[in-house]
């Protein structure tokens, strides 16, 4: 099947990749001419484990392409996904005006049917807008071609992605044509030949599912926070609540570990459209506006903990940060706690040697000039002359350290552990003084 992907973002890349991996042909288009000239020559705009060695399989079979052409994409594939980004406005809405900018685009060259399939996270109605935008742009070419809509929103994991739409744990489409659903039956059924996994709806409940989901695990995180910190004050530990309360079936162990808050370009991003989606709705979501006014909390707590053990004033301090993406197999800083972490250090004072394995370079842009921070060539490195060591992010080469030469590169041997990696009885039995959440 012959397939046109528009938007090389994290969303679009996956997708159209993993496309071609099962042998369709697919042709991924962006405007941003540095980026396909990146993937052109092989290298990689995002970090995702396998995505590159996947790429370059199929680029080098002739199944995946990059362009910037948009009369070529638009004539190129039967399929059309939209993967374009959805940036909130200042109100907290989603931005969808690449979404419509990229469906007036095939509306404007599109010469015979084409399925127009929305990847990026929309509010509800965006597939309206999708429809009477390529309707339009018809209508002005005086011209009349069959195309359908429909709506498959993307539930791909950062640092597990390419696992996810290999072998999804379900696959959502909104569809109300028949034609349509057969296209999309068939390009999906590659990755369902185990058992269905494809469940179909109505468009709008679709657009609204993916919201739903994100708003939900979000709202598990906030909510073992706020317990976490709740525990620390009761003299409980939240890792045996945690497991006490996972064991419920009807509860499960998924997105129940607490830490310093969630970042990333979906959950924070998500909340916000939902919220606002509701307001518009004359809804007052209550819950979802406590999760976000607990997470924007949770990011400060390491910091908060850090003043109450060393004082407000961290004049003269220097703390090793172990940590810059949101979460671990990822180089993504979007709303990071660890960015709430480095300005309440240097805020007071600190200085801040801080290591990342894969976000150094996107640590650079995000902190362009930040006076006090330097990024650190290894973890043993941030931890030279520290006053205290800050985990922020739970990389798997983070749980195993040497804790004999941790304590001998670190001017005092505290540890402020922000996803809770250690032992506690452990770290302590070997000289440190070990702060974690709700521990």
């Amino acid at each position: 099947m012959k397939i046109t992907v528009i938007g090389t973002g994290y969303v679009g890349l996956v997708s159209g990749t993993c496309l071609a991996e099962v042998g369709n042909d697919v042709l991924c288009l962006d405007l941003d001419p540095a980026k396909i000239d990146t993937l052109q020559n092989g290298g990689m705009p995002i970090f995702e484990p396998g995505l590159k060695e996947m790429i370059r399989r199929n680029a080098a079979a002739g199944r995946l392409h990059f362009t910037t052409d948009v009369e070529r994409a638009a004539h190129f594939g039967t399929v059309q996904f939209i993967a374009v980004g959805t940036p909130p406005d200042e109100d907290g809405s989603a931005d969808v005006r690449h979404v419509v900018a990229a469906a007036r685009n095939i509306g404007r060259f599109m010469t015979d049917y084409k399925l127009v399939v929305n990847k990026s996270t929309v509010p509800v109605g965006t597939a309206d807008a999708v429809r009477a935008a390529i309707e339009e742009e018809l209508a002005a070419r005086g011209i009349a071609v069959p195309f359908g809509v429909v709506s498959n929103p993307e539930f791909l994991k950062e640092g597990a992605a390419v696992a996810d739409f290999m072998k999804p744990d379900r696959i959502v489409v909104g569809c109300d044509d028949e034609k349509a659903a057969l296209l999309v039956r068939a390009l999906y059924a590659p990755f369902q030949r185990n058992h269905e996994r494809l469940i179909m709806m109505d468009v709008r409940s679709a657009e609204l599912t993916k919201y739903a989901a994100n708003a939900m695990l979000a709202t598990r995180i906030s909510f073992m926070n706020e317990l976490a910190n709740l525990a620390e004050r009761l003299g409980a530990d939240i890792e045996h609540v945690r497991r006490g309360i996972g064991s419920d079936p009807r509860i499960g162990y998924d997105f129940l570990y607490p830490g310093a808050g969630y970042g990333g370009s979906c959950f924070p991003k998500d909340v916000k459209a939902l919220i606002h989606t509701a307001a518009e709705a004359d809804v007052n979501l209550r819950i979802l506006r406590a999760v976000e006014a607990a997470n924007e909390a949770q990011k400060h707590v390491l910091g908060r903990k850090i003043g109450a053990r060393f004082g407000r004033d961290l004049s003269g301090r220097r703390f090793a940060l172990w940590g810059l993406a949101f979460k671990a197999n990822t180089d993504d800083m979007r709303e990071a706690p660890s960015r709430a972490v480095v300005a309440d250090l240097l805020a007071a004072g600190a200085s801040v040697a801080a290591y990342d394995p894969e976000a150094m370079d996107e640590a650079r842009r995000c902190f362009p000039d930040a006076p006090g921070l330097t990024l650190a060539e290894s973890r043993e490195a941030a931890l030279d002359g520290a006053d205290a060591l800050v985990i922020v992010t739970e990389w798997k080469e983070f749980r195993s350290p040497d804790f004999d030469d941790m304590r001998a590169r670190l001017k005092t041997p505290v540890i402020f552990d922000g996803r809770n990696l250690f032992d506690p009885a452990f770290v302590r039995g070997r000289g440190f003084e070990y702060l974690a959440i709700g521990r």
